[in-house]
């Protein structure tokens, strides 16, 4: 509690699924007023974490600085730049968000948006294999990638989201407006309802008889079409 009201940003926070009383929910409004996910854990998870007397509760400093999106929209647009963002649902392997924010930071997107649940911790691993770049790139956590997109919107940025049985290709977008890609995870891919309110989908067509893409691969080559279209 000391280190939200400090405004030391927290990855999250651990809490053992069995603790209550009026710590507990205060520590819980503290915790919605910041932003800061809480996971209900057994006390088995907490004791794996190597931490002492913790009596039913493990918060993880964050490795990365979440900035607000509007700010963020807002500070790109006073630039003088067009938006280019990068939204990501449901991807859990952090070796992937390391690799996807290398290329955003190479191909010149603005920020990564990612949820407050459902997405890999951004801990040391991801910041060790981004090599460097999440610690270079705004990101911007939120409660819902739902609001986001209409924040999006808001600001006249239109959202693309990547499917793989979209008619669409991804080289006939047009990536030199403004805009926001999203990636689902590579199990289950973007959640229907995101899939719905977003303005276009499309594919990146393959020669090969093969499932789908490694979702940081697939990202890689979607920036390059992007950098090529503006660049050009």
């Amino acid at each position: 509690m000391e280190a939200m009201q400090s405004g030391k940003q927290l990855e999250r926070i651990y809490l053992q699924a069995t603790v209550h009383g009026e710590g507990i929910d205060a520590l819980r409004k503290l915790a919605e007023e910041t932003q800061t996910p809480i996971n209900k854990v057994p006390v088995e998870k907490l004791n794996n974490l190597n931490v002492s007397n913790h009596e039913g509760c493990v918060a993880l400093i964050a490795k990365v600085q979440y900035q607000d999106l509007q700010d963020v929209i807002s500070f790109v647009v006073d630039k003088g730049e067009t938006p280019l963002f990068l939204i990501l649902d449901g991807v859990t392997d952090i070796r992937n968000i390391g690799g996807i924010a290398r290329s955003a930071y190479c191909f010149g997107v603005h920020a990564i948006i990612i949820p407050d649940k459902g997405v890999g911790a951004l801990n040391e691993d991801a910041v060790l294999t981004s090599a460097g770049a999440l610690e270079k790139l705004a990101v911007c956590r939120v409660n819902s990638l739902m609001k986001a997109v209409d924040e999006l919107h808001l600001n006249g940025i239109r959202v693309f989201a990547s499917e793989m049985k979209a008619t669409k290709k991804v080289f006939d977008l047009n990536l030199t407006e403004p805009c926001a890609i999203v990636m689902g995870g590579e199990e289950h891919g973007v959640y229907p309802a995101l899939l719905k309110i977003c303005d276009e989908q499309f594919q990146i067509p393959m020669t090969g008889d093969f499932d789908s893409l490694n979702v940081s691969v697939a990202t890689g080559i979607i920036l390059y079409e992007a950098v090529k279209q503006r660049l050009g």
